[in-house]
């Protein structure tokens, strides 16, 4: 059986733990590698390897640093096939998502290389005569990075290229869900010639690696991709040392879906944003509001495109769309959930009930109608195939019902008026808005929520500047001296 192990100041080491955490094929059930649960000492070992690195590696000129990154997406695209499968087995995930992290990954890696030439600091005009003031856009030092399983190979990039090419270190904890990409991603960081002890990952669980990655003092920020309940508990883990936190945490997604709206491009769409991944993005249109004079058109042509939507264990069967969900937990939360909204009036127009297959972890593509907005499924993130669908009569009451959540990540609007658009882009209180096309974000933007999803973010120039930190310089000097 394969055994991931630690990556730990340049080297993999055999960790001295003899706990072992299973991984397993969610389409199947069955385990296909174990990973170490790593101790608190040898979490510390990973730090203090970053730490020792950080200086030097800091030193070097940005544009140095960023080769490094481009030889490792190099790398990437030398073995797209193979981490193809990696992902695809440990995850679930359908082929052509699988593929298209892979690209999406060396794409970023590339990307974020790119800016060693182009971020800056700043010469602010000083109020005394004689005098310059000087902002440095600094590195932060040791970055921690707690890693989600549902998008685990592109994440490793989305916290270690910005992290490493302004000059900060980083200790990486993936999913224990899915470690096997971690270790794969290690072995091409090491073939590309990384120094020692810059990029280091560790495995176990959160409440012993992540805790101590928030909480140690070596550590300069968190950045984590998870769930409201753990990014609160890393908060609190990082406070005591004031320790930065860049928390990315979930989501509750609304689509307003306008009167005049071009219904077969909004049920594409919202159909693509909802089964990707399985529904398990924090991206997804969850919540859909839709104007009552389209609403029976809308309603029975969503159905039918779920209905319609391909399934099946994604190394075997071909053309799917989706493929399992991660685990029997995140199976039976999604079972719950809809169990809890039917028994409280809502309507089941197609799903609504696991899969009938022999084994792996499937629910059929679903939607619910005849929701109300005090339901717990119209509030809690469900993280499965599951679309819930409620009518509105004007704009007022959409944008309303569309803001009534504690989450803030992502929304978008179908219509094809734009004083519409705008109104709705300036009053939709998300991070992002998506009109007229999928949810899915670019790696040029910026990938940032409100309220309960999160602090911070990721991508573009200001997902790079989380991982800086300002040093002012007052520079004053004697003009009669020559």
């Amino acid at each position: 059986m394969k055994r991931c192990q630690p990556y730990i100041d340049g080297q993999f080491v055999v960790s001295k733990t003899t706990e072992m955490i299973p991984v397993t094929n969610p389409a199947t059930g069955e385990i296909i590698s174990e990973i170490p649960e790593c101790t608190i000492e040898e979490t510390r070992q990973a730090i203090e390897a970053a730490e020792s690195a950080q200086a030097s590696w800091a030193k070097l000129p940005a544009i140095e640093r960023a080769g490094y990154l481009h030889k490792i997406a190099q790398k990437i695209r030398e073995n797209f096939h193979h981490l193809v499968r990696v992902i695809s087995e440990e995850q679930g995930k359908i082929i052509s998502l699988a593929e298209a992290e892979v690209n999406f990954t060396a794409d970023y890696m590339d990307y974020m290389a790119e800016w060693a030439r182009r971020y800056e600091g700043e010469i602010i005009p000083s109020d005394r005569p004689n005098e310059h003031i000087l902002l440095f856009k600094v590195p932060i030092g040791v970055i921690g990075g707690v890693l989600p399983w549902n998008f685990p190979f592109l994440l490793i990039a989305r916290k270690m290229a910005p992290a490493l090419v302004t000059g900060n270190t980083i200790v990486i904890k993936p999913s224990e869900e899915t470690p096997n990409n971690a270790f794969e991603f290690a072995k091409l960081a090491a073939e590309a010639g990384l120094p020692a002890g810059v990029f280091n990952v560790v495995y176990g669980r959160g409440g012993v690696v992540g805790k101590e990655l928030a909480s140690n003092p070596k550590i300069g920020m968190i950045s984590f991709t998870g769930s409201v309940d753990t990014g609160s508990k890393i908060m609190a883990a990082a406070a005591k040392n004031i320790t930065k936190v860049s928390l990315e945490l979930g989501g509750k997604a609304p689509a307003i879906v306008m009167d005049d709206a071009d219904i077969e491009l909004a049920v594409r769409s919202i159909k693509a944003s909802r089964v990707i991944n399985s529904g398990q993005a924090c991206n997804c249109a969850e919540r859909i509001y839709v104007h009552e004079k389209i609403a029976e058109q809308f309603i029975a042509e969503i159905s039918v495109a779920m209905s319609s939507t391909k399934y099946g264990d994604p190394l075997i069967e071909t053309d799917l769309e989706m493929g399992p969900l991660i685990n029997e937990q995140g199976l039976a939360k999604v079972e719950s959930l809809v169990a809890s909204a039917v028994a409280a009036g809502a309507k089941v127009e197609t799903g609504g009930k696991r899969a009938s297959r022999d084994k792996g972890y499937f629910y059929e593509p679903t939607v619910l109608t005849n929701l109300s907005h005090d339901m717990e499924i119209m509030h809690k993130e469900i993280f499965g195939p599951v679309l819930l669908i409620m009518t509105f009569k004007d704009l007022d009451e959409a944008i309303a019902l569309a803001n009534d959540s504690e989450y803030g990540l992502t929304s978008s609007i179908y219509t094809q008026n734009l004083d519409i658009a705008m109104r709705a882009c300036k009053e939709i209180k998300f991070g992002e808005t998506y009109v007229n096309r999928e949810n899915f974000e670019a790696i040029q933007g910026f990938h940032a929520g409100m309220r309960k999803s999160g602090i911070g973010g990721a991508d573009g120039k200001h997902g790079l500047e989380e991982y800086l930190q300002t040093h002012i310089v007052y520079i004053q000097y004697d003009m009669s001296k020559k």
